[in-house]
C-alpha cells in the first residue's frame, strides 16, 4: 500500500475515534450515561481482576513477621541449624519480588492474550492462573515449602500482570467517551478497595495468625469465582468482536446491550468506520510502535506515565508502610492502624477522583498529584530525621503519608492504566498495552528491590530520591502530556502534530 493510502486510512482511524459521544440526526452531540448493565459489566470485568492485583500487593505487608517465622523454621527443619537472619531475608524478599516478575510476564503477554481469545475472553482465561495460585499458597504451610509459596506468588503476578492489561482495556472499549475516565477509574478504585481488605484480614487480630494464614493467601480464589460466575452475562468488547471475529451483528448487539439502548446505530458507525480503515493499515507491530512517528510519541508518553506512577514512591509506601511508622515512633499495633487508615484514604480519594477525572481532567489531576508529592516528600524527609529526638513528630510523619495517599490517589494511581487505552486506535492499543503494563510492572520491580537497601543505606534520606523524581515527572507532564477528556484519537493526535511534540 502506498504512502497516500496509508495516510488516508489513518485520517479515517482518526475520524474515527472511540464511539460514546456521537452525533444524533439534528447534529447535536448525544451522550450516554450509566445503566444497570454497565455498571453490572464494569462490576464483573473490575472486582474479578484488579482484586487480585491489588490483593494481592497488600497481603504480603501486615503478617510479614509470622511468615519469616514460619520461613525460618522450614530452613531450619531441612538444615538441622537455625537459618541467618540474612538467609530469612533473602528468602521473604524473593517471595515479595516474585510477584511483580510475574508481573512482567503477564503484562508483556496482554497483546498476545488480548487478540487471541478477546478481552472478555483473556480475563475469563487468567483466572486458571488463580486456581493453581490458590493451591501453592494454600497448601505452602502443610507441605513444609517456601518454594511452593513463592510459586504460588509467581502464579498469581502472572495472572495480575495479565489482569492489569486485559481489564482497562475492557472498561475503556465498553464505556461511552463521556464516560471513559471515571469507568477507566474503577480500575484503581478496586486496587485501593482490595489493599484495604487485605490489610484487615492480615491483621493478627483475623488471618494474620502463625495458624491462619494459608486461608489469608487462598482467599485470593474468591474473586476470581465471582468473576467466573458473573462476565459470562455480560458481552465482549463490540470492538473487538467487529475488528478481530468480523461479527458486526454481534458487535451491534453487544453495543446495544452495554448502552441499554437500541438507537446505538450512530456509534456503531463510528467503530466501522475506525475498522474498516484499520483494514488498510499494516498490523501494528512493536517495532512499528518504535518508529512510527505517529505511534511513538504516544508511546514514550504513555510509558514515561507508568514509570512515573511506579517510581513517585507509591510502592515503597505501601510495601514498607508498617515499617516507616514503626521508624516514626510508633508501636506494633499503633502502625498496623496507621497503615489501615492510609489504606482506607487511598480508596476515599480514589472514588472522589472518578468525578474530578471527568471534570477537572487527566492533565490536571497528573499535575496535581506529581506536585503535590514531590512537596510532601521533601517534609517527611525533615520530619523523618528528628522522629527520635522528638517523638511527638511521628504524628506529623502519620499526617504527611496520609497527605502523601491523597494526592498520589487524586490523578497519577489511576489515570495512567486507561490513558494508553485513550491514545491509541485499536490497531494498536493490545501492543502499546502490553508495552506499557511491563513497563509499569517493571518499574514496580525495581522499586521493591531496591527501596530497602537504599533505607538501610541512607536512611530518610530515601525519600530525597522521590523528590526529585517528582519534581521531574511534573515538569515532563506538563509539557509533553496532552489533556484527553472527551476527546477522540483524531484530536489527540492533532496534539501530537503541534510544534510542541516535535
Amino acid at each position: 500500500m502506498g504512502k497516500g493510502g496509508e495516510k488516508m486510512a489513518l485520517q479515517v482511524v482518526e475520524n474515527g475515534g472511540d464511539g460514546g459521544k456521537v452525533a444524533d440526526s439534528k447534529g447535536t452531540d448525544k451522550t450516554y450515561g450509566f445503566n444497570g448493565k454497565l455498571i453490572f459489566a464494569i462490576i464483573a470485568s473490575a472486582l474479578g481482576s484488579s482484586f487480585q492485583h491489588g490483593y494481592n500487593t497488600g497481603v504480603i505487608n501486615t503478617p510479614q513477621k509470622v511468615l519469616e517465622t514460619w520461613i525460618s523454621e522450614v530452613i531450619g527443619n531441612r538444615t538441622g541449624i537455625p537459618p541467618s537472619q540474612s538467609s530469612v531475608t533473602l528468602v521473604w524478599s524473593l517471595a515479595v519480588s516474585i510477584f511483580c516478575v510475574g508481573g512482567m510476564i503477564g503484562g508483556v503477554s496482554t497483546g498476545l492474550i488480548a487478540d487471541r481469545f478477546g478481552r472478555k475472553g483473556g480475563l475469563l482465561l487468567n483466572n486458571v492462573l488463580v486456581f493453581f495460585a490458590t493451591i501453592c499458597l494454600g497448601c505452602a504451610k502443610s507441605s513444609s515449602s517456601h518454594e511452593v509459596f513463592i510459586l504460588g506468588r509467581f502464579l498469581i503476578g502472572v495472572n495480575s500482570g495479565l489482569n492489569a492489561g486485559l481489564a482497562p482495556m475492557y472498561l475503556s472499549e465498553i464505556s461511552p467517551i463521556n464516560l471513559r475516565g471515571a469507568v477507566g477509574s474503577v480500575y484503581q478504585l478496586v486496587i485501593t478497595i482490595s489493599i484495604l481488605v487485605a490489610q484487615a484480614l492480615g491483621m493478627k487480630y483475623a488471618l494474620g495468625t502463625p495458624d491462619h494464614w494459608p486461608i489469608l493467601f487462598a482467599l485470593t480464589a474468591v474473586p476470581a469465582i465471582f468473576q467466573m460466575v458473573t462476565l459470562p452475562m455480560c458481552p465482549e468488547s463490540p470492538k473487538y468482536l467487529l475488528s478481530s471475529k468480523n461479527d458486526e451483528m454481534g458487535a451491534q448487539k453487544a453495543l446495544a446491550w452495554l448502552r441499554g439502548s437500541l438507537a446505538v446505530q450512530e456509534e456503531m458507525e463510528q467503530i466501522k468506520a475506525e475498522n474498516d480503515a484499520n483494514k488498510l493499515l499494516p498490523k501494528v507491530t512493536v517495532r512499528e510502535l518504535l518508529t512510527n512517528r505517529a505511534l511513538r510519541i504516544p508511546l514514550i508518553i504513555c510509558l514515561f506515565v507508568m514509570i512515573a506512577q511506579q517510581l513517585s514512591g507509591i510502592n515503597a509506601v505501601i510495601f514498607f508502610s508498617t515499617n516507616i511508622f514503626e521508624q516514626s515512633g510508633l508501636k506494633d499495633d499503633s502502625a498496623t492502624f496507621a497503615t489501615m487508615g492510609m489504606g482506607a484514604i487511598n480508596v476515599l480519594m480514589t472514588l472522589i477522583s472518578l468525578v474530578l477525572v471527568e471534570r477537572a481532567g487527566r492533565k490536571t489531576l497528573l499535575l496535581i498529584g506529581f506536585g503535590g508529592m514531590a512537596i510532601d516528600t521533601l517534609f517527611l524527609t525533615i520530619v523523618l530525621n528528628f522522629t527520635k529526638t522528638e517523638p511527638k513528630l511521628s504524628y506529623l510523619c502519620i499526617i504527611l503519608i496520609f497527605v502523601y495517599i491523597v494526592m498520589f490517589a487524586s490523578g497519577p494511581g489511576s489515570i495512567p492504566w486507561f490513558l494508553v487505552a485513550e491514545m491509541f486506535n485499536q490497531s494498536a492499543r493490545p501492543t502499546a498495552a502490553s508495552l506499557a503494563v511491563c513497563t509499569n510492572w517493571t518499574a514496580n520491580f525495581l522499586v521493591g528491590l531496591a527501596f530497602l537497601p537504599i533505607a538501610e543505606a541512607i536512611g530518610p534520606y530515601v525519600f530525597i530520591i522521590f523528590v526529585i523524581l517528582n519534581c521531574l515527572f511534573f515538569v515532563f507532564i506538563y509539557k509533553k502530556v496532552p489533556e484527553t477528556k472527551n476527546k477522540t484519537i483524531e484530536e489527540i493526535s492533532a496534539l501530537f502534530r503541534q510544534q510542541s511534540y516535535q
